[in-house]
């Protein structure tokens, strides 16, 4: 080195010595005021401080900004710098699903970038294709899942139909003999263990058979579908009533002593005649009979078996259709108790 420096003049020295620095050093050097006058020296300083800057850039994980000065170092940077900011933009668009554009520049990492996007882009149409399968297998699955759903209610809403179908009058919509002998046989048995009374009443709508063959069996049945919606409501809270048979209904009287069981059939009885019923030919009145009989607590065990529960209930409406049959014996459009005597006057 001192060996170059005699041969070298000082100035030139120093001036090769401010290049090295410019290379070596981790702060950019400034030109010293005495050298600052050389041009070549400051071009020099100027190319290599924009060089440093784009190589700081890249060192710290950045796009190198655009050298403005010539020369191949500054061109080699500016298309290294043009070059990864092609594949930023590559990777940009991948990172929001678009892998359309190809890469503009050689390369094998932009060869194997490209290939990578392509078969990316494949599995994102694949996913794509999937998902509209999927959904469209969803829309089938709750379709299905709603036309089921649609049948089992259709099914519970017929069963729930067949089942009072079964179990009421049609004609009416009031318990049919079968269930209303089913239903008396357990509120009978309560009359056992809670000593709570009660009463059967059997009312016949008198001389409905003149009525029938006189206006026709249309009327007849709007007149038992009247006569039921004057009695229900007549009816108290315990009470229920049934289709007996024919013009006859039942009725179970719930909590109801024997003269309490007379006065609620009183009650019916003077609901049904002041209420006539409206035909074609105009207003009709109406009259029933009644008999009533009194559920008896020793004659209804309080472990009764059902079919033991039913002979009780049919034993008390065997009772109270003697009183009927002597309320129709004896002018009709009354109300008869049962009384012993009933079955003795039978015997005899």
């Amino acid at each position: 080195m001192q060996e170059w420096r005699g041969i070298m003049e000082e100035q030139e020295y120093r001036a090769l010595n401010h290049v090295l620095r410019l290379l070596r050093d981790e702060a950019e050097p400034e030109i010293p005021d005495d050298l600052a006058g050389i041009p070549v020296l400051a071009e020099t300083h100027r190319e290599l401080g924009a060089v440093r800057e784009a190589l700081r850039s890249l060192s710290g994980g950045s796009l190198p900004p655009e050298i403005p000065a010539g020369g191949i170092l500054a061109d080699y940077l500016n298309a290294l710098g043009a070059w990864l900011g092609g594949l930023v933009r590559r990777m940009r668009m991948a990172e929001s699903g678009d892998f359309s554009r190809q890469a503009d520049y050689a390369g094998e990492l932009f060869d194997a970038f490209d290939s990578m996007a392509l078969h990316l882009d494949g599995m994102l149409h694949e996913l794509r294709k999937k998902e509209e399968t999927l959904l469209l297998m969803t829309r089938d699955l709750q379709n299905e899942v709603s036309l089921r759903n649609s049948a089992v209610a259709a099914l519970q809403q017929n069963e729930l139909r067949f089942r009072h179908l079964a179990s009421h009058d049609s004609l009416t919509g009031i318990l049919n003999r079968r269930s209303f002998m089913e239903r008396a046989s357990r509120e009978a048995r309560l009359v056992g263990p809670q000593n709570i009374p009660g009463c059967i009443a059997i009312m016949d709508i008198d001389r409905f058979k003149r009525f029938n063959d006189k206006h026709g069996h249309i009327n007849g049945d709007e007149v038992l579908k009247h006569a039921v919606r004057i009695v229900s409501e007549a009816l108290r809270k315990n009470d229920f009533l049934g289709r007996y048979g024919g013009e006859e209904f039942v009725f179970f009287l719930g909590g109801a002593d024997f003269e309490t069981g007379l006065k609620v059939a009183e009650r019916l009885r003077k609901s049904l005649e002041g209420c006539p019923v409206n035909i074609e030919s105009g207003p009709v009145r109406i009259t029933a009979s009644f008999g009533v009989a009194p559920v008896i607590k020793p004659e209804i065990p309080a472990q009764a078996a059902d079919q033991e529960g039913t002979d009780c209930i049919r034993m008390v409406i065997d009772r109270a259709d003697r009183a009927l049959y002597k309320a129709k014996r004896t002018g009709r459009n009354r109300v008869v108790a049962y009384e012993p005597e009933l079955e003795m006057q039978e015997q005899q």
